[in-house]
């Protein structure tokens, strides 16, 4: 197979590719999306090698030419042209002299030299099939799908649950679970264990350990189903909440190869059922609201009178029989108070007195972002400048929360996405990942899932931030996960849409295998770009606002004006937000070579722990865009 070029692939995606046999023949069906502006084309094309079968479905956009050479018995030539963008040229399967003459008298003078013995992929003019007043780039199209839109690997076809909850641990191991009346999983408890006063053997919670790729099975006591999380500044995983027995559990579990988990019943003042969990700077989380719950705590505790404060602003945003205010979305602002969003608007919230401090604008159009309507949301990354902070974004649609008159700024994506996740990669890029086109979370009612990840440059301009991934084979719709790796790579699990495990006659099957996509900048080609950390070592203590030395190597040809240092927290995530989620680009970055390939960069630590709460981060150096392999630190 000789591999056509496609031409000017901006905004030229393929999203799946279907094979099937039709008796002695093979159907191939291509889905692709084609992106003009702010408008979106998506045809679905499929062929037959001994027919002209061709079926096209159009989504805002004008389809101006199509033109079919049908190469019997060879594969088919697909060739639109868009008038106002581009031309593409699909597949074509040449194997010998005589197709490429087939090919040259179905396409005169534009066809390849059958004699010209050439081995590379040739190019094919347009020029006397359509008129354009466009100039091509020629990029060939696999090239741009294997190493320039990251990939996709199958790390485990099953871990036993479905990973309806992830957190990354510092000693680069995950925990997962799923809730313990979903039946029988797929992994018993170790030595013959069942949970007490019940006769299910099997585990509802596993350690994935990321450097041998395996599973250990967890028990869980109770029920964690739609729970939420924090990791203490200790490394300790403190879990709260879940259904039933598990209303008002606290969890506790410190990574070990024997370690399992511990609970402590009444361990919170209320019961915390889709709640959110948040970091706070003195080391202690905070819960914020849940089902019918419209208040928050503490943990731990203070002392055994703390009670639950209200938070009026959580009834105001609960919409009667719908709710669409849970697992409201909360980040913790650089001056130490909350911005919390629910539903469709979001406060600047000051939860030592109690105190609404600002309020935000309502969404324009007025639509929920919350579970069950479940977008997701994610804080841009903090940029420190003279050991200040001084803007603030966070992207649910788009908002400066520090500007003094902060307004909703309204993108439109590539795809349309429900029960999405938004993570921060380790260069300050979001990579939205998973979910469905259409429904919402729970009920079995999400549809059309969308197997293609997208990146966000938040530093583009407006209206060119998003970049088409490579898609995914694996439906992960609703009860998905995803957590970013030490790595760079980012952990996708879960999705079970029923309320038991479904493995047929089933829409969405439950899903229990675990994969990895890795980001473009994991790319061989990049290997002499990216940096690998000398110092500091791993779990190294980081004051606040010193001074610190980073020593690094890069391979290649370094360029000091493109280096960055920057911190992510590990995320608790579920229901498609990364609670704790937060990426922080260090002051100062001042470049210098030591010896040969050897580099420090110095940098400023955060000022405060309302910039970067104590506890564990992955420290990574960034060139060109291209993040190390990251480091566990500590911030105290």
């Amino acid at each position: 197979m000789f591999p056509y070029y496609i031409d000017n692939p901006r905004g030229v995606y393929i999203e799946k590719v279907i094979n099937r046999p039709i008796g002695q023949f093979q159907m191939r069906c291509f889905q692709m999306s084609l992106f003009i502006g702010r408008n979106k084309t998506r045809l679905m094309f499929k062929w037959t090698m001994h027919s002209k079968d061709h079926v096209g479905s159009f989504e805002n956009g004008r389809l101006s030419t199509l033109f079919l050479a049908l190469l019997y018995p060879f594969e088919a030539l697909w060739l639109l042209h868009l008038s106002n963008r581009f031309s593409i040229l699909c597949s074509f399967a040449m194997e010998t002299a005589d197709s490429i003459a087939a090919t040259n008298n179905s396409l005169g003078s534009n066809a390849p030299d059958a004699n010209s013995g050439s081995k590379t992929a040739p190019v094919l003019s347009y020029a006397s099939l359509f008129q354009t007043k466009h100039s091509f780039k020629s990029v060939n199209l696999c090239e741009l799908r294997n190493e320039e839109r990251g990939s996709w690997s199958l790390l485990l076809p099953s871990v036993g649950i479905s990973a309806m909850h992830m957190q990354l641990l510092p000693n680069d191991r995950v925990v997962m679970y799923d809730r313990t009346d979903f039946g029988t999983s797929n992994i018993s408890l170790p030595n013959g264990k069942c949970r007490p006063n019940s006769a299910d053997c099997s585990a509802h919670s596993v350690e994935y350990d990321v450097a041998s790729n395996s599973v250990r099975p967890l028990m869980v006591l109770t029920n964690v189903w739609c729970s939420s999380g924090t990791l203490m500044p200790d490394g300790t995983l403190v879990q709260t909440g879940g259904f039933d027995d598990g209303y008002r559990v606290v969890r506790t579990y410190k990574s070990c190869d024997s370690c399992d988990w511990q609970e402590k019943p009444n361990g919170l003042s209320k019961s915390r059922w889709y709640a959110t969990n948040h970091i706070l700077p003195d080391g202690r989380q905070i819960i914020i609201g849940g089902r019918q719950a419209f208040n928050y705590e503490f943990y731990p505790k203070m002392s055994a009178a703390e009670n639950a404060p209200s938070l009026p602003f959580l009834v105001q945003t609960n919409d009667p029989n719908i709710e669409n205010n849970l697992y409201p979305f909360v980040f913790l602002y650089p001056d130490g108070n909350l911005f919390i969003f629910a539903n469709n608007r979001a406060i600047l919230f000051d939860y030592s007195n109690n105190l609404v401090v600002k309020t935000y604008p309502t969404m324009p159009g007025g639509q929920p972002r919350s579970y069950p309507s479940t977008g997701s949301a994610v804080l841009l990354p903090l940029r420190i400048k003279q050991g200040k902070v001084t803007e603030v974004e966070v992207l649910v649609l788009e908002i400066k929360i520090s500007d003094s008159n902060p307004q909703w700024t309204m993108e439109t994506m590539p795809f349309a996405r429900v029960m999405g996740d938004m993570l921060l990669l380790p260069n300050g890029h979001v990579l939205i990942i998973n979910g469905a086109s259409a429904g919402v979370a729970g009920w079995e009612l999400g549809r059309n899932p969308v197997l293609t990840p997208v990146l966000y440059h938040p530093n583009n301009e407006l209206g060119s931030r998003f970049e088409v991934q490579n898609p995914s084979t694996k439906p992960r719709v609703y009860h998905s996960t995803a957590v970013l790796l030490r790595d760079g790579r980012v952990l996708v699990g879960g999705s079970n849409p029923h309320d038991k495990y479904e493995f047929t006659n089933v829409l969405y099957p439950t899903e229990l295998s675990l994969e990895a996509f890795s980001p473009s900048y994991l790319d061989s080609k990049s290997s002499n770009l990216r940096p690998r950390i000398i110092l500091p070592l791993r779990n190294t203590r980081i004051r606040y606002g010193k001074r610190l030395v980073v020593v690094f190597t890069v391979s290649g040809i370094l360029d000091p004006s493109l280096v960055r240092v920057t911190m992510v927290a590990p995320s608790f995530n579920t229901h498609s937000f990364s609670m704790n989620q937060r990426l922080i680009v260090l002051d100062g970055g001042i470049t210098s070579k030591i010896i040969g390939k050897r580099y420090q960069v110095v940098v400023t630590a955060p000022p405060s722990g309302n910039i970067a709460p104590t506890g564990n981060y992955i420290l990574y150096v960034v060139h060109k865009d291209i993040p190390s392999p990251g480091v566990w630190v500590n911030m105290q």
